[in-house]
């Protein structure tokens, strides 16, 4: 059993207040790919220049990332650079070079179109809906950002009507309804037609909303040092999705507690990807570390007793 991403492979120039890299393998699919493999197959459908870093082949390679669908063609990759301030929550784009990414027109192979999920990583909503039509996915889930919200509303709205999950950082859900009540945000998505809103609150955790009025509130994990909080929604949609995954091929059905559980380990893989540079920590990460810091978290979430003791 595998999940196909379709999303943006990348080379990132960052800058924080403790250090610097350039060149560091970055991207949505890169990251969803990398935490998701940790708990399920992943087929990547993506595009690369002729001066993609082996290296960074080869790191999809012992994650058993099915790479396929990532063609490389004659051009450079993508590159983004970015400079974070004091807080970590803000930042300066540096620079944007598409390379070969401007011209993306994804095509999955025939076995990829087949996978019990498919994620639609943050790429434009046309890319987006032409995804839609090759797959067969019992489970279909996008993410998006701000620019589509402006720029091609329409063609994200018919996105939005066609998957099951919709994954979207919290204030590009009030933008998307144009409205600062949150809540009233999450019921119109819904309405469109998804069964379950993802909403990414960054250092304060994230929502689970369910068109049929249920609600689950997570924190972030509390970290000491964050170095890089680039990628950490995409690393979050891997472990979300990637847990779901894995209950899928061990049980078959999906639960309520499932998608609960899936947002704590949606957040824990966030966290790591904010303790290293790029994809350093999520890289070398093992099960064993999933496992204690989602033992943390059971621990510091956990209370007892009625509102009166």
């Amino acid at each position: 059993m595998a999940i196909t991403v379709v999303g943006s492979v990348a080379l990132d120039t960052i800058e924080t207040p403790f250090g610097a890299q350039d060149d560091v393998l970055g991207g949505a699919a890169s990251y969803f790919s990398m935490a998701a493999s940790l708990y399920t197959g992943v087929n990547l459908v993506a595009v690369v220049g002729g001066d993609f870093p082996d290296r960074y082949r080869a790191y999809f390679a012992e994650r058993h990332i099915n790479q396929d669908g990532m063609r490389t063609v004659e051009g450079e990759t993508f590159r983004w650079g970015g400079r974070y301030h004091l807080d970590m929550n803000t930042r300066d784009t540096l620079f944007t070079k598409l390379g070969v990414f401007a011209d993306f027109d994804p095509v999955l192979p025939e076995q990829f179109r087949r996978s019990p999920i498919t994620f639609l990583a943050n790429i434009q909503p046309q890319l987006q809906l032409n995804v839609l039509k090759q797959t067969q996915s019992r489970l279909r889930a996008l993410d998006t950002m701000n620019l589509w919200i402006d720029t091609a509303r329409e063609t994200l709205e018919q996105v939005i009507r066609g998957v099951d999950l919709v994954l979207i950082a919290e204030e590009e859900a009030r933008d998307f309804v144009k409205t600062p009540n949150l809540r009233a945000a999450a019921r119109a998505i819904l309405a469109l037609g998804p069964r379950t809103l993802v909403v990414k609150q960054g250092s304060y955790g994230a929502l689970l909303f369910g068109a049929d009025g249920s609600f689950f509130a997570a924190p972030a994990y509390p970290l000491e040092d964050v170095r890089d909080p680039t990628g950490a929604g995409d690393a979050f949609a891997g472990g979300f999705l990637g847990y779901l995954a894995s209950r899928i091929e061990a049980a078959g059905d999906l639960t309520p507690a499932d998608y609960r559980r899936a947002l704590i380990h949606g957040n824990i893989m966030g966290s790591f990807a904010c303790e290293e540079f790029g994809l350093e920590c999520v890289h070398t990460l093992t099960p064993e570390r999933i496992a204690a810091r989602y033992d943390e978290f059971v621990r510091f979430t956990h209370f007892e007793g009625s509102w009166h003791e």
